[in-house]
């Protein structure tokens, strides 16, 4: 098969199309012809730093396509059914095999492209507002990144849920096109000091649940601006940056709660977060929610598509074609 590797972590630049071996699948397993990769915002920084699990490495969490073969204990999926799956890489080639667990059917009405920008936007963002940030209507949300694709599902899950919901942008252009998905309050963070601006906009009161794939700086930044008992959810490290330390002084006095978020891990232990993608897959099938594509990039050009990605233009998800 065909597939966008690389031999070590760094830039864009350090990807090559090769062919390499088809997977093989195991006894667990769900094989399918990948055509369509969501590339997600953890792809680029495993590119950029992570260990490689084999050389070359296939990188990639996200890709939806057509089953080809099953694994003999597999009992929810056949050839020629429709999967979005997900896994630790491996979705950047023509061919992706994973475990029976990590894959779901695609609903008849919604497209296999859609259907590949699912799981971990919408499941992160699911997650972050509601099982973990116990968002309530009324209350209010800070969404950072808002035209991500996490950021742009939470948008309109905390909507939906009757939030009144503020997002970061670096652009008034960007929060203007927000408002369509059920955006309350815009703050570019690129003009704007966003702590001081969700104080003001909230009449001190602050955010009761923030959802920050920033880390870094940006994190210590949201904590700032919590509200009384309110839920901190980071998942992320978007802005590039790392610290060695964190100070959450002042969360105690206000009985604040910061709560480290990862997918992969829910995934593991139940069947909670996987019904839960189920049910969004459903939802969005049935127009509920909706799904941004950005732009498209054939897979001989993962390079550029990944340099898109992190020069921060993408509204919505950027995917790859095999």
């Amino acid at each position: 098969m065909k597939a966008a590797v690389y031999y070590e972590a760094g830039g864009p630049e350090v990807f090559r199309v090769e062919e390499v071996p088809d997977p093989v699948i195991g006894p667990d397993d769900v094989l399918i012809r990948v055509e369509a990769v969501s590339i997600e915002g953890g792809d680029t920084l495993h590119r950029l730093r992570g260990e490689l699990a084999a050389a070359p490495h296939i990188v990639g969490y996200q890709c939806a396509g057509t089953v080809l073969d099953v694994g003999i204990n597999v009992a929810g999926f056949t050839a020629g059914d429709r999967a979005v799956t997900v896994g630790a890489d491996g979705s950047h080639a023509e061919l992706r095999a994973t475990r029976e667990s990590l894959c779901w059917l695609i609903p008849d009405r919604l497209s296999t492209e859609e259907a590949a920008c699912v799981p971990v936007a919408f499941g992160t963002a699911h997650d972050c507002l509601f099982e973990f940030g116990r968002l309530q209507a009324r209350e209010i949300a800070l969404i950072h990144a808002g035209a991500s694709g996490v950021g742009l599902a939470a948008i309109q899950l905390a909507s939906r849920a009757g939030a009144r919901v503020v997002a970061t942008a670096s652009s008034d252009a960007r929060l203007r096109r927000l408002r369509e998905y059920g955006l309350d309050d815009g703050i570019n963070y690129a003009s704007t000091d966003f702590a001081e601006a969700v104080r003001h906009l909230s009449g001190g009161h602050g955010a009761d649940v923030i959802v920050d794939c920033i880390g870094g700086s940006n994190l210590q930044k949201s904590l700032q601006c919590l509200a009384y008992r309110g839920r901190c959810l980071t998942f992320g490290d978007a802005g590039r940056q790392t610290t060695s330390r964190l100070d959450i002084s002042g969360m105690r006095p206000s009985n604040q709660t910061l709560t480290g978020y990862f997918l992969g891990a829910e995934l593991l232990v139940g069947r909670r977060a996987y019904d839960v993608i189920a049910r969004l897959l459903d939802e969005i099938a049935a127009g509920q929610l909706r799904v941004v594509i950005d732009r498209r990039f054939p897979l001989d050009q993962a390079a550029e598509a990944h340099a898109y990605i992190e020069s921060r233009q993408a509204f919505g998800r950027v995917l790859l074609i095999p």
